[in-house]
C-alpha cells in the first residue's frame, strides 16, 4: 500500500533558501535567532455551483505579539480558494526567522467569485458568471493560534489556512450569493515530516536532467525553480522509490504508470511539463519526490473542470473544461475562461497517482463525464484560440467532494455506498440540482481513511453522514452514470464540511 497523504486545499509552502522576503518586516535577532522552514496550507468547505474564488493574499503575517509580524510570502499571491478541496500544492517559498509565534494575520484584496450557470436546456453547455459586485468585508483579518506555532532551527513546520467559503461567501434570504466576503479563516500547526506536509500537486516545466544525481529541475508557473530528487527516503520510514506516470512520448495509449519505473531519458528540457507529489528537505529548496507524472511532452498543459461533453454518450468530439492552471501563461487558453478541447480519438489517457487500474471502470474519450478534473497537454501551437483547443494527452485527476451519506445505502459486499455531492462537482453531477442527485462511491483495499475515520463501519458508527472523498470521478460504462472511487475517506464538521 503506498505511503499516506494527507490533503488540504491549496499550501503556501515557504523554506529557508537564503532568498530576500522578511526586508524590514525582520525582528531583532535576540527573539528570532536563527532561519526555519514554515509551509502554509489552505483548505475550504464548498458553496454549490461556485465554481471559483480568487482573492489577492496582499501578505501572511507571523508575529509573537511583541514583535513587528513576518511577512511568508515573498510577493502577493492570487489564489482560487475553490480549485481544491482535500488537495494542497505549492505558491511559494521565503525564509523567516525560527521562533515561536502566536498570531497570523492575513491582509486581502480584489476578490472576484464565479458561479457555473446551467443552460435550461440540457443538451447545451453551461456558462460562466462573474460577480462584477464581490467586496471585502474586512480586508485584513487576524487570527489568534490555539497552540502557539513554534519553529526551529534547520527543521520544516506549516500551517493550515483553513478558508471557510461557506461561512465566507454571503448569501440573501433566498440562497442567492450577495457578492459580500467576510473571510472566515481558522490556522492550525502541521506536525513536520509527517504526510501533512506533503505538497500533493504541483506543476513545473523541466528546465533540466540530471541522470547522475538522479534528478531534474523544474520550473513553476511564478517562475521559480525547484530541484526534484527521486528515490529519497520517505519521512524516516526507509528507502522509498518514487512512483512514476503517464511516462513516454505518446505514441501508444496506455493506461496508469509503469509500477515505480523512473526513466529520467523520457524528460526533455523546456518541453516536459510534469505534477510532482513530495517533500521539501529541510532549508533546501528540493523535493523528495514521491510521485511524478508527466502531462505533456510538447510544452503546453492546461488543467481544471470537465462541464460539458458532446456528444454525451460514445466517445466524445469535444469536451469543455473550466481553467484553473495552464503553462504557459502566453496562450489563448486562460485562467478563469471555458476552453473547448477538441478529441481527434488519437489521445492518450491517463489515471493520475493511479497505479491499480479497476477493470471495469476505465478513463477514455467514451466514458468522460462532466465534473471530472482533467488535465490536457499538447503543443502551445494548438491552444491559441480557447475555442478550438488541441491535445495529444489527457490525464484525470483526484477531486475533492463532500457530501452527505444517504441513510440505508451502505453495501459491504459491494464496500460502496451512496451520498449527495454538495459544491461545484456535485451540482455538474447532478445536472444542476441544487439539492444534489446521489452517486455511488466505491471503496476499495487502496483507500485511505482520515480525520478519525479507521474504516468503513466508522461512517455509521459515529452519526457522522457528513463526509469528503478524494478520489476518481468516473462514468459507470455499464449505466452511463458517474461513480467515484475513493482514494481518501475524510471525516468532516456536519455544519460547514471542513475536515477536523
Amino acid at each position: 500500500m503506498r505511503h499516506k497523504l494527507v490533503f488540504s486545499a491549496l499550501a503556501l509552502c515557504v523554506a529557508t533558501i537564503g532568498l530576500a522576503g522578511c526586508g524590514n518586516n525582520a525582528p531583532s535577532t535576540s527573539s528570532y535567532p536563527k532561519n526555519a522552514s514554515v509551509f502554509l496550507a489552505g483548505t475550504d468547505a464548498p458553496l454549490p455551483s461556485v465554481v471559483s474564488f480568487q482573492v489577492t493574499i496582499n501578505s501572511v503575517m507571523l508575529s509573537n505579539g511583541s514583535n513587528a509580524g513576518i511577512d511568508i510570502l515573498q510577493s502577493p499571491q492570487t489564489v482560487d480558494f475553490a480549485r481544491y478541496n482535500g488537495l494542497k500544492t505549492l505558491l511559494d517559498f521565503t525564509s523567516i526567522p525560527a521562533g515561536t509565534y502566536n498570531t497570523v494575520t492575513v491582509s486581502l484584496a480584489n476578490p472576484v467569485i464565479s458561479y457555473l450557470n446551467l443552460n435550461s436546456t440540457a443538451s447545451a453547455p453551461p456558462t460562466i458568471v462573474t460577480l462584477s459586485n464581490a467586496t471585502l468585508m474586512n480586508s485584513s483579518v487576524t487570527v489568534q493560534l490555539k497552540n502557539a506555532f513554534t519553529l526551529t532551527t534547520g527543521a520544516a513546520a506549516g500551517l493550515k489556512m483553513d478558508f471557510n467559503l461557506r461561512k465566507s461567501l454571503l448569501t440573501d434570504s433566498t440562497g442567492q450569493l450577495t457578492g459580500q466576503v467576510d473571510p472566515t479563516i481558522e490556522f492550525t500547526a502541521l506536525t513536520p515530516n509527517t504526510p501533512s506536509s506533503e505538497i500533493d500537486e504541483f506543476y513545473g516545466t523541466v528546465i533540466s536532467v540530471n541522470t547522475s544525481q538522479n534528478s531534474f529541475m523544474i520550473q513553476g508557473s511564478h517562475g521559480r525553480q525547484y530541484t526534484v530528487v527521486l528515490n529519497k527516503a520517505d519521512m524516516g520510514s526507509g528507502a522509498t522509490q518514487t512512483e512514476w506516470d503517464d511516462q513516454g512520448d505518446e505514441s501508444g495509449n496506455s493506461q496508469g504508470g509503469n509500477n515505480g519505473q523512473v526513466n529520467l531519458a523520457n524528460l526533455v528540457p523546456n518541453q516536459t511539463i510534469v505534477d510532482i507529489s513530495g517533500q521539501f528537505q529541510p532549508n533546501t529548496q528540493t523535493f523528495d519526490a514521491t510521485d511524478v507524472a508527466i502531462i505533456s511532452q510538447h510544452g503546453f498543459y492546461a488543467a481544471g473542470l470537465v462541464t460539458y461533453v458532446n456528444p454525451t454518450t460514445g466517445p466524445a468530439n469535444t469536451f469543455q473544461m473550466y481553467v484553473r492552471g495552464v503553462l504557459p501563461t502566453s496562450t489563448g487558453v486562460k485562467l478563469g475562461q471555458i476552453a473547448n478541447v477538441q478529441l481527434t480519438g488519437n489521445e492518450n489517457f491517463y489515471v493520475f497517482r493511479h497505479h491499480s487500474p479497476l477493470l471495469q471502470f476505465l478513463f477514455n474519450s467514451s466514458l468522460m463525464t462532466p465534473g471530472q478534473d482533467v488535465s490536457i497537454g499538447g503543443p502551445a501551437t494548438g491552444a491559441q484560440n480557447a475555442s478550438s483547443v488541441s491535445t495529444k494527452r489527457v490525464v484525470l485527476h483526484l477531486s475533492g467532494i463532500s457530501g452527505t451519506i444517504v441513510p440505508g445505502t451502505m453495501d459491504e459486499s459491494s464496500s460502496s455506498f451512496e451520498m449527495v455531492p454538495d459544491g461545484v462537482t456535485g451540482y455538474l453531477l447532478s445536472d444542476g440540482n441544487p439539492s444534489g442527485n446521489p452517486i455511488r462511491v466505491y471503496l476499495t483495499g487502496d483507500t485511505e481513511y482520515r480525520g478519525g475515520f479507521s474504516g468503513m463501519a466508522d461512517l455509521t458508527a459515529t452519526g457522522n453522514t457528513v463526509v469528503r472523498v478524494v478520489g476518481l470521478v468516473l462514468e459507470d460504462p455499464a449505466t452511463g452514470k458517474p461513480i467515484l472511487v475513493g482514494r481518501f475517506m475524510d471525516k468532516t464538521d456536519n455544519t460547514d464540511n471542513n475536515d477536523n
